[in-house]
């Protein structure tokens, strides 16, 4: 992967420049990707910030990894494919990838969220990103956003582990078969705007300790929980561990 160009940015034109060595692209409008790369902590009296960015790049984002997925696994299964793209949109990837390119340094927030640590943290990286692909999408089209995503996702989307399932799925064949018992999910908690929720769920089987998981959706929240219970109870193995 290319080194990104981690600079200050203090105006429009700036912040373009800024960007065009991580994301490949030359904004034709610069101050468009201003607005999309500020937070509302710091919007001022035009009262623009980067949520409606945030909404749209994360659906060019996730068009664009499932066409990905769907071209580079013919033969795999839905179930498969959808454990892949989650495990590629999710806000720890994105964050991660938000921070290689630099992208924390070029958002404009307001000083209470300069410091903020953990999974808030976490989740402004992520939303910054999709905003960042919107203003890709918005000013140079689909193509520009795809070269974006392709450079930073494609080697991560290789390195996956194939032959990890659903884990909902797993974890149901496992807990029939270990315990005769069937895992039930309980949403526990809905936070965050309505384009942007967090979900809360807990996964309980009788005979054994619930867990909890989260996510932007239900489903992955759920995923989160059942991969909790296959790594607690050695169904799985985390990644480095031996088999």
């Amino acid at each position: 992967m290319s080194q990104p160009r981690r600079a200050k940015a203090s105006g429009s034109a700036e912040l373009a420049l800024a960007l065009e060595q991580c994301t490949g692209h030359r904004f034709a409008d610069p101050e468009m990707l201003r607005r999309a790369l500020t937070h509302a902590s710091a919007r001022n009296s035009d009262g623009i910030d980067y949520e409606r960015f945030e909404f749209l790049g994360d659906r060019v984002l996730g068009l664009i990894i499932a066409d990905l997925l769907f071209k580079s696994y013919p033969k795999a299964p839905e179930g498969e494919l959808s454990v892949r793209l989650n495990a590629l949109v999710n806000a720890e990837t994105l964050a991660a990838i938000a921070e290689e390119i630099g992208l924390p340094e070029l958002v404009r927030v307001g000083p209470e969220l300069r410091g903020v640590a953990g999974k808030r943290r976490t989740n402004l990286r992520a939303d910054s990103l999709e905003a960042l692909i919107a203003a890709l999408y918005l000013d140079g089209g689909l193509d520009a956003a795809k070269s974006f995503v392709h450079r930073y996702w494609l080697e991560r989307s290789r390195m996956f582990d194939p032959g990890r399932r659903d884990p909902k799925t797993e974890l149901q064949e496992w807990a029939h078969q270990s315990v005769q018992a069937t895992p039930t999910y309980h949403i526990d908690s809905r936070e965050g705007p309505d384009h942007d929720p967090v979900f809360t769920v807990t996964v309980s089987i009788a005979g054994l300790a619930s867990a909890t998981g989260s996510g932007r959706s239900k489903r992955e929240a759920e995923q989160a929980a059942a991969e909790f219970v296959l790594l607690r109870e050695g169904v799985w193995k985390r990644e480095g561990e031996p088999k």
